[in-house]
Order: structure tokens, then sequence, then C-alpha cells
């Protein structure tokens, strides 16, 4: 049982020790002081203008509708109400 937890203890320090990650450090060149501007560049020329396209066709027109059938006569009913009192 002794053996079992001192060779237990050894492969956990060996485990350990193995996934050490190690720390590089990378110099980086800084750059000196920047250049005087450049001329500016000239205009470029302007484009053609494109070709107007055609007018489309003129549509045909519908055909008239049909008339309607003429509505049935309705009741009449009048409804007289008195003045109002003063």
């Amino acid at each position: 049982m002794k053996r079992l937890i001192i060779t237990a203890a050894l492969f956990s320090a060996l485990a350990l020790t193995a996934c050490e990650e190690k720390t590089t450090v990378v110099n980086v060149p800084v750059p000196g002081p920047a250049g005087a501007t450049g001329k500016t560049g000239n205009d470029g020329a302007q484009g053609n203008q494109g070709n107007q396209g055609n007018q489309g066709e003129a549509g045909t027109q519908g055909a008239a509708g049909s008339k309607g059938k003429t509505g049935a006569a309705g009741d009449t009913t009048v409804i007289v109400t008195p003045p109002a009192e003063k």
C-alpha cells in the first residue's frame, strides 16, 4: 500500500512538471518617425454618358363592362316625431 501511494505521488509530480508551459519573449522593432507627405494625385477623367433607353409600346384598352340589373323596389316607412315642447 505504501508503494502504491509513493508511485502515485511520483506520477502526479511528473505529470505536473511535464505540462509546465514556458514563456517566450519576442522583441518587436519600433518604427522610426513618419516621413514627409507625398503630393496629391491628379483628378481622373469624367466618364461618358450612357445611352437613353427606348420608350415602351402603349397598352391596349380594356373591354367595357356589362350593365347591371335594376334593383327591386323597397318598402317605405315614414316616422313622424312630434315637435319638441318649448
